[in-house]
């Protein structure tokens, strides 16, 4: 099928509304479009990078923590929940009664996302895996009555406040099954040679178009173009997510998702789509190089000044990239020391100009390590 050929589908009325019936994707995909080949092989070059990258760095595993927590926070964000980085990173009894709800929702993606990259490991992608994940995400939170791990019976839409004046009306449920089906025998098709980049971003489309669950799409399949880029071989490791590309152009996501059901435009969604992933590559990787010459310059020129302290303050510095903002009580319990010990090497750190001291109290001081975590922030 070349891409300027495709037909994405047809509308069919329905009592007072018409729905979207999408054309299957399982068949081989060609396209006349210079364009796509000149960021196909840009945007293979660049996720190959950032995947050497990430084996070859030490450590990388506890950075790519910080990613999906990010991606999480980004991803629930398009979605409406507004929970930032720092809130993200902290325990459900520190944060604000009005904030828990979004708080929890965002702790059900981290969730999903690293359950789902470990089901990986003993299973292939598959639709059951993505329901078993719509479950997670779904657990305690504002879409638990939606029926969390399966999919929809009923007609959803987006858009508007009805079925009549939806901007989109996705298929009827009784063709969810079979169109699902057909999405996740195109992702196994070996005998089709459709690159893997190009499969991801139709796969996407795809699901987003069909909307199969009453809530949490958008986050599932976010998350299936990180675990179809992990099952296929492409990463190694969950090192690239796209929600914070797609939530800084996120009008730019919808209309070009649109225009594929209303004008085929399938080769201008895969161009908006190869595009992400280079940009989104490029900026982890200079992330990751950024850490590492922060990590070097603080076991260096800081932590080697703290003469018999150092092997607590290095385990304390590896914790911080796992979790950057902090407190006494918590370096106790984590490294196992006592109380005094915790306070003395959180004043040693504040000292030399690792953490900073938020809150300005004398108790319950919360302690951030601020140019790292800034790393993750969004960009003023």
């Amino acid at each position: 099928m070349k891409f300027e050929n495709f037909i994405s589908g047809r509308y069919l009325q329905q009592y007072q509304y018409k729905s979207f019936s999408p054309s299957k994707i399982n068949e081989s995909w060609t396209w006349e479009d210079g364009k796509i080949n000149t960021l196909l092989a840009e945007a293979n070059r660049k996720i190959g990078a950032l995947d050497a990258f990430s084996q070859n760095v030490p450590e990388t595993d506890i950075f790519i923590e910080m990613h999906v927590a990010k991606e999480a926070t980004k991803s629930s964000k398009i979605e409406g929940t507004q929970t930032e980085i720092e809130e993200v990173i902290k325990k459900e009894s520190e944060i604000a009664p009005e904030r828990k709800d979004d708080w929890k929702e965002v702790q059900n993606y981290i969730e999903t996302m690293n359950t789902s990259i470990k089901e990986l490991k003993n299973f292939t992608l598959s639709t059951r895996m993505l329901k078993n994940a719509h479950k997670f995400l779904m657990t305690g939170v504002r879409g638990r009555h939606k029926n969390p791990g399966e999919f929809r019976t009923t007609q959803n839409w987006i858009g508007g406040a009805s079925l009549k004046d939806a901007t989109y009306v996705p298929p009827v449920h009784t063709e969810i099954n079979e169109l699902m089906s057909d999405l996740e025998k195109f992702l196994h098709n070996d005998e089709i040679d459709v690159p893997v980049l190009i499969k991801t971003g139709i796969a996407h489309y795809q699901f987003e178009t069909i909307h199969p669950f009453l809530d949490g799409n958008g986050r599932i399949g976010r998350l299936l173009i990180t675990l179809y880029l992990v099952s296929s071989g492409l990463l190694s490791k969950p090192s690239l997510y796209l929600s914070d590309y797609i939530e800084k152009h996120r009008q730019l996501y919808y209309d070009n998702l649109n225009m594929v059901r209303q004008k085929n435009a399938m080769s201008q969604w895969i161009k908006f789509f190869l595009v992400g992933v280079i940009e989104t590559s490029e900026k982890v990787i200079e992330t990751f190089k950024t850490i590492l010459e922060l990590k070097q310059e603080i076991e260096d020129k800081k932590l080697a000044t703290l003469g018999s302290k150092l092997p607590k303050a290095k385990l304390l510095m590896k914790y911080l990239y796992r979790k950057p903002i902090v407190n006494a009580v918590e370096i106790k319990d984590e490294l196992e020391v006592s109380q005094p010990t915790a306070n003395s090497l959180l004043a040693d750190f504040e000292k030399l100009k690792i953490l900073n001291e938020k809150t300005g109290w004398k108790r319950n001081r919360e302690f951030e390590f601020t140019e790292y975590l800034n790393l993750f922030r969004d960009k003023k």
